[in-house]
């Protein structure tokens, strides 16, 4: 389940002194921010842009087609494949260019598989970044080439990568530390893979103009920290400060289980007279000591036939200390259908 784009946060402290411009540790599951600095300042953002491209090519296309290399792909600038005209790959291998070797030309090749231009296919990124409420963010191209219209927050950058963490296939490719792909060997930027435990992506990013760039995640104990640095010269120990405040700092407690019935309510005009409300999933939030744990619940205390199952039926709200952490959305457990019998009705005469 993925509700970080949900968030209202309030800074957090407790990291310790970072070399980073800007900074988060997002909480992945509950979408609790647990540490900023400067998390809404925008910044060019170099190839963590292609957190977004790997995302939507996931999304859009099969693994296994294959992708014929046009001329338009062969030579760009900046870190590569070194693909050749006419070379034929498939989208899987070109993800693991993209991700592992952050080839340029990778991302411009799947640009033009997907969408038949760059310019459509960085429309397709924008399209996406407004559906994800990434309302700091902007994409002029699928590789993060420097451009003033090029560019993003740690806040949305880490929501971002939250999301894209859910896709299994990208999942996959940003955990892999190397691979060989024909008389190519991959071997990830991401020395986190190798130098932290839990490590499992997410993506670097560097140009002289944008700085040092990362976004990590890390998974421990059935939990999942997105962390975010931008203009940090110091990036690998500021994710593993980040990451171990985290993970040392904050427990997980549970706030719902997947199937649990929440309420059961009051069908009007219904085959049935009541109906369950459930989580559909497991949810818990991290919680630092001391602090205290809120829920809100908001469903509703009667519901007229029909009603249909796995239809939206109400929100848990989930504080700590007061502030907001996020919406958990609560399903009808079954479908009741409308009675044949004349419809109930509140205001009718007897």
């Amino acid at each position: 389940m993925f509700i970080a784009a949900l968030v209202l946060s309030v800074p957090a402290k407790g990291a310790g002194d970072l070399s980073a411009h800007s900074a988060i540790l997002l909480d992945a599951m509950s979408g609790r921010v647990l540490y900023e600095k400067r998390a809404d300042d925008k910044h060019l953002i170099a190839s963590t842009t292609k957190i977004m491209t790997g995302l939507l090519i996931c999304e859009q296309c099969s693994p296994a087609s294959p992708v014929k290399i046009p001329k338009s792909a062969v030579g760009v600038e900046g870190s590569s494949l070194y693909l050749q005209e006419g070379e034929i790959l498939s989208v899987k291998e070109l993800l693991y260019g993209l991700l592992l070797r952050s080839g340029n030309d990778a991302a411009v090749a799947l640009a033009l598989y997907c969408d038949g231009s760059v310019e459509a296919f960085a429309d397709r990124m924008n399209e996406k970044a407004e559906d994800l409420g990434l309302y700091s963010t902007h994409f002029a191209n699928p590789h993060g080439l420097d451009s003033e219209e090029n560019y993003s927050t740690a806040r949305d950058l880490a929501t971002l990568a939250a999301y894209a963490m859910e896709n299994e296939l990208f999942r996959e490719i940003c955990a892999t530390k190397t691979m060989t792909m024909g008389n190519r060997v991959l071997q990830n930027h991401n020395k986190l893979l190798w130098n932290y435990e839990g490590a499992v992506g997410v993506k670097t990013g560097f140009t002289k103009a944008a700085g040092r760039i990362l976004v990590s995640a890390a998974e421990k104990n059935g939990r999942r920290l997105i962390a975010v640095t931008l203009q940090a010269p110091n990036d690998w120990k500021d994710h593993a400060k980040l990451l171990d405040y985290g993970f040392t700092q904050f427990e997980s407690r549970s706030v719902v289980d997947g199937g649990e019935i929440i309420r059961q309510i009051p069908v009007l005009s219904g085959k049935a007279e009541s109906v369950s409300i459930v989580a559909e999933e497991s949810v818990s939030c991290p919680v630092k000591e001391g602090e205290t744990l809120i829920l809100r619940y908001h469903v509703p205390r009667l519901v007229y036939a029909p009603v249909e199952k796995h239809t939206l039926a109400g929100y848990i709200e989930v504080l700590v200390d007061g502030d907001f952490v996020c919406k958990i959305p609560l399903t009808y457990e079954k479908t009741v259908e409308q009675s044949h019998k004349k419809k109930f009705s509140l205001f009718r005469s007897p």
